[in-house]
């Protein structure tokens, strides 16, 4: 029988659950203040959309890589510089002068992020020993990523309402700060079994990958199927190709792509990141129209948000209890159907009145998610090897972050391309974007039209990707028994003196 964690090791997951929530509140957080960045700094629409989603697109890059630092190194040891970084950089974004040099800082915190995340979830494995106690400890990491993606626009609301847009970025310096102190007190260092960095093209091969993929959707989804987009998507693939022979040639992998044949593992990465990439967009979309058209503050817009954060941390923390008596598969799928009735009422909202139709579709598919997110984790660190649960926790942390990140993205770029198709008679300035056309004080009417039909059309995909994601959980899922979320403990993990 494993030993039970004591008061320390609570303590620590606490120390660990505090960036944990942070980083996922980052990836939101802005969305409130996309307007003030818009006035104040006057950045293009696709920069716009970079400042948003760059933050996610690194640390999806670098996560896999980083995990396996972390393995090498100590994790404990990737953890600090990680929580170190992100502080200093969330400093240059918040006093950053124009859209470039903030585009950059929020690249710099992905990079730390991609040090932090990972860390997290392979510590908590690391120190709760005891079956029972360690599926707490992975449902509370899981419940935190909940938290932080639902309070960011509350949190961003109530700092925006006395501050400027640059306070909603500085509230990571306190908690990176305190992480960076407390961490070495209360988290033992752990490591795997092995030396050496990783492989260094694999690092390179794996974001050659993913960023060319990533921008050929967006060129994609805002000008069509140019040249541009087909060359960039078209590479992204190649590149992944040689990625994954290189993988399967590799004594020691970055990446262990023999984990996809797993159907748990596999589909329940599918589920989630199906459901990551219709929330991202369509929230970004959401909060930019209940100030933009609705003509809601900042604090007002988090106000609206605030219950169905509530429903959805709510549900997050049922959703394990739950699947303890009926299989996980079905408790997913349910959710995701939860969803898809929430975005097919956002395609009938309307640019006047349409306030109550929006703020009833998102209450509705909003704690829809809540089962994936918080059964998924436990399902994919479950079906691997107990050697490979540090590398299930990359991968997974790789999924969650790169599917909000493509559903920026990909919905954003889809709003984009409607807004402008539907203000094609207007001048440059509101036909780039609506903050543009609100700047200007002409066609203000058009432009707000114009946006939500950019909304409906992106609730469509949404909704399309979510029942995909339900297919996915009945079909791939449905062995997965009852209260069989547990991760098991790595048998490689060595401990270090701290």
């Amino acid at each position: 029988m494993s030993a039970k964690a004591g008061p320390r090791e609570w303590l620590g997951l606490f120390v660990l659950l505090l960036p944990t929530t942070l980083l996922f509140l980052a990836m939101t957080v802005l969305f409130l203040a996309t307007p003030q960045i818009a006035a104040d700094l006057r950045p293009t629409g696709n920069e716009l959309l970079w400042v948003n989603d760059v933050y996610g697109f690194m640390m999806a890059g670098l996560l896999v890589a980083m995990g396996t630092v972390g393995d090498r190194i100590g994790r404990r040891r990737v953890l600090l510089f990680g929580a170190a970084l992100f502080g200093a950089a969330s400093v240059l974004a918040a006093f950053a002068p124009d859209a470039a040099l903030l585009i950059g800082a929020r690249a710099l915190m992905g990079i730390g992020a991609a040090a932090v995340m990972p860390s997290t979830l392979s510590l908590i494995s690391a120190m709760f020993a005891d079956a029972g106690q360690r599926a707490t400890a992975i449902g509370m990491w899981a419940a935190s990523v909940s938290v932080g993606v639902a309070v960011g626009p509350l949190v961003g609301g109530l700092l925006l309402e006395s501050f400027w847009w640059g306070a909603a970025l500085l509230i990571g310096v306190p908690v990176m700060a305190l992480v960076v102190i407390a961490a070495p007190l209360l988290v033992p260092e752990y490591r795997a079994p092995g030396t050496g960095l990783p492989d260094g093209l694999s690092v390179l091969l794996s974001m050659a990958t993913l960023l060319p993929l990533v921008y050929g959707v967006k060129e994609f989804s805002k000008s069509g199927l140019t040249l541009t987009a087909v060359l960039t998507a078209v590479a992204g693939l190649a590149f992944g190709v040689w990625f994954v022979r290189r993988q399967l040639r590799l004594e020691v992998p970055l990446l262990d792509v023999r984990l996809f044949a797993n159907r748990t593992f596999s589909g329940a990465l599918g589920v989630f990141l199906l459901s990551a990439i219709a929330l991202g967009g369509v929230y970004l979309l959401f909060t930019q129209y209940l100030q933009l058209v609705a003509g809601l503050s900042p604090l007002e817009s988090g106000l609206w948000i605030l219950p169905a954060a509530l429903a959805l941390v709510a549900v997050s923390t049922l959703s394990p209890v739950l699947a303890r008596r009926v299989r996980p598969a079905y408790v997913v799928a349910v959710g995701s159907l939860l969803s898809l009735v929430g975005y097919v009422v956002l395609t009938q909202v309307e640019s006047v009145a349409g306030l109550p139709v929006l703020i009833t579709g998102f209450y509705v598919l909003y704690p829809g998610i809540a089962p994936t997110m918080a059964l998924t984790t436990g399902m994919v660190i479950g079906a691997a090897p107990p050697e490979k649960a540090g590398a299930a926790s990359a991968v997974n942390t790789t999924a969650s972050d790169l599917g909000v990140s493509l559903g920026i993205a990909l919905m954003g770029s889809i709003g984009t391309a409607v807004y402008q198709a539907g203000m094609g008679h207007a001048p440059a300035e509101a036909a780039d974007s609506l903050s543009g056309a609100l700047a200007g004080g002409a066609f203000v009417d058009d432009a707000r039209a114009a946006f939500t039909s950019g909304l409906n059309a992106a609730a469509v995909v949404a909704a399309v990707l979510v029942a995909g994601a339900a297919v996915l959980a009945v079909t791939l899922l449905r062995r997965v028994p009852a209260a069989g979320t547990a991760a098991p403990a790595s048998s490689e993990e060595v401990p270090v003196s701290v």
